[in-house]
């Protein structure tokens, strides 16, 4: 009878988040508001014209494989001294039950022939929690300078153990307890509740020469089913192109996109 429940609830929850994003959005318009104009507090702040390069379908590997071009385009945003922290990207969840989007900037450890990896707290994250609700992910990538982009739309799996531990291995010592110590996205009293987590910590593993990666601790990898590639250009008529598969064993689609 619980398990019925269970399943009745989660039936619910679904059908409501699909009726309110397929139908109600639906009824929807713009330039509709009643709430008057507002002051701004920052206003059309003073931008310039990405004019650097191009994005044309002859350029594209002819393996047909996207990750080969972010290779490409990742190899290119490295070598770029003024791209300090390449491995940048913004990952945003949701949470279905609720439909709310998070989104923060983390850095990308592993690229393989799956997909996109990175590391965190899996037990009392937020995105931990809408993981657990709803598997996909999606990247971004903005390179400034090279007036690039990259989007990417995918599922989560988590990698083995021997993967975490590897990446877990390459981390200072100080990371290391940090990881042990920070509940995650859990509200703490103050800072010095944070430092005496540490402090604790610090004190366990003294005398361990190499501390050891925390069972909760690991990572995921991005299955890709989408991966978009951004080029500026000028009067913002980008270049736009999308490698895009339903499901991960499909082969890749490619469209160009209207900017």
């Amino acid at each position: 009878m619980n398990k019925y429940i269970e399943y009745l609830v989660h039936f619910l929850l679904y059908y409501y988040y699909y009726y309110f994003l397929f139908y109600k959005t639906k009824t929807m318009s713009v330039n509709n508001s009643a709430t008057p104009t507002q002051t701004p507090i920052i206003f059309a702040p003073q931008t310039y014209q990405y004019d650097k390069s191009q994005l044309s379908e002859d350029k594209l590997p002819p393996s047909g494989d996207p990750i080969e071009l972010f290779e490409a385009w990742f190899r290119e945003a490295k070598e770029d001294p003024s791209e300090l922290i390449p491995e940048c990207c913004s990952v945003a969840t949701a949470d279905i039950t609720t439909g709310r989007v998070s989104n923060r900037v983390l850095l990308l450890k592993e690229v393989d022939a799956r997909g996109f990896i990175i590391y965190s707290n899996w037990k009392t994250s937020k995105k931990a929690h809408d993981v657990e609700t709803n598997p996909y992910v999606a990247l971004t990538f903005f390179w400034k300078n090279l007036q690039k982009q990259i989007r990417i739309e995918g599922k989560v799996e988590f990698v083995n153990r021997e993967t975490t531990e590897r990446y877990f291995a390459t981390r200072p010592r100080g990371s290391k307890i940090g990881a042990w110590s920070s509940p995650q996205s859990r509200v703490i009293k103050d800072r010095e509740t944070l430092e005496a987590l540490v402090k604790d910590n610090k004190s366990k593993f003294d005398n361990v020469d190499d501390v050891p990666c925390p069972d909760f601790w690991g990572g995921i990898r991005v299955l890709p089913l989408e991966i978009e590639f951004w080029q500026g250009r000028d009067s913002r008529l980008h270049d736009r192109i999308s490698y895009r598969r339903e499901n991960v064993e499909d082969q890749w689609e490619i469209v160009r996109l209207a900017p």
